[in-house]
């Protein structure tokens, strides 16, 4: 059997992959901007206290409800990004299971940010935050959402296209690498469920995700360059 490339003109219809990953990254830091230090105060941590917890929410419910505004606002471009990406792949001829991993990935990592923009939208009402045991356990659920419970899926959406876009040269390689090494990071972060040392692979796989999407976003071509077919 025979792997022969036939070169064709066609366009890719859709939204610049790139524009949706900097729209993406925009908002998501914001809202993270919004919460990092309001009054000096750090956002907490999954080792502090309930009081600690409570006092934070307590006294910068406008920034958390600041930041669930723009995080929820982030799953948007982030969903719209994987559905684009993946159609994308498709349509340079791209058969492999990677393509439908990366949409599933992409698509849970958009609901986790939803997921966890609700959260802290609900810890953000009046009166929430005086339940030091209720806060504390919401505050859990969205660190849930937002770290593990988004970093995993994404290091899923990372490989499924970093694996083919590397078989068919469709990016540098170095991007396809970048992409693999932040996919293993992602996958490592799994573990921060049982090892609190593991929450560090959960910032190595955000924040470098944020330069893979938008490199990937603006090296990943518009044109078919060819279909595969056998004999």
């Amino acid at each position: 059997m025979t792997q022969e490339i036939e070169v064709r003109g066609s366009r890719h219809a859709s939204p610049p992959l790139g524009a949706l990953a900097i729209v993406y990254t925009v908002l998501f830091c914001a809202g993270l901007y919004a919460i990092a230090a309001p009054g000096g105060a750090h956002f907490p941590r999954p080792w502090d206290s309930a009081q600690v917890m409570a006092a934070y929410f307590q006294q910068h419910a406008k920034a958390v409800l600041l930041c669930a505004f723009l995080q929820f606002g982030s799953a948007i471009p982030l969903g719209l990004f994987t559905a684009t990406l993946v159609s994308r792949l498709q349509f340079l001829g791209v058969r492999a299971a990677g393509v439908t991993m990366a949409l599933w990935g992409g698509f849970a990592a958009s609901f986790a940010l939803t997921g966890c923009s609700m959260v802290l939208w609900v810890m953000a009402q009046p009166g929430v935050a005086d339940d030091l045991l209720l806060t504390k356990a919401l505050y859990y659920v969205s660190f849930g959402f937002g770290g593990f419970g988004y970093s995993v899926p994404l290091a899923l959406l990372m490989a499924g296209v970093s694996v083919p876009a590397l078989f068919y040269r469709l990016v540098p390689k170095w991007m396809s690498i970048l992409g693999l090494v932040v996919a293993v990071f992602g996958v490592l972060s799994w573990f921060s469920i049982v090892l609190t040392p593991a929450m560090f692979f959960i910032p190595l796989t955000r924040f470098p995700g944020f330069v893979w999407m938008i490199a990937v976003g603006f090296a990943l071509p518009t044109r078919a360059r060819g279909a595969e077919s056998r004999s």
